[in-house]
């Protein structure tokens, strides 16, 4: 094998085993002040879900206004995030326990419109 291979074939080991390391794509990120999903929109939690309980309590209708950070069977929890399932069995996003939720009325990335609406539900905090 010349040195020139052999020498790609160590750098692309080590590409791919860096690339392996990374957290999924799709785990929640700190922007302005408040965790945000991939799409840059603002992430919120229900205070009448437990923290650390595995579970999340907002389903149904509720789910409809407050979409569900949805989690894929690839991702990977990685320290403040975890990974609950819904009582539908599909996957959905957690930070330091509390189930992450999108609010259907947030329009664009940076909108928090939804932070106090009822009472229970806030902007997820990084």
């Amino acid at each position: 094998m010349s040195p020139f291979r052999a020498s790609s074939v160590g750098i692309a080991a080590a590409l791919l085993s860096s690339l392996l390391a990374l957290p999924a794509l799709a785990q929640p990120k700190p922007a302005d002040g408040a965790l945000v999903g991939p799409n840059g929109m603002t992430l919120y939690t229900f205070d009448k879900d437990t923290a650390g309980n595995g579970k999340s309590v907002c389903n149904g209708g509720y789910a409809t206004n407050w979409p569900p950070f949805m989690a894929t069977d690839a991702d990977k929890a990685a320290g403040d995030f975890t990974i609950v399932t819904r009582d539908d069995g599909k996957k959905q996003w957690a930070a330091k326990g509390w189930p992450l939720y999108y609010w259907a009325k947030d329009t664009k990335p940076g909108d928090k419109t939804g932070d106090g609406v009822n009472g229970t539900w806030k902007t997820a905090k990084p």
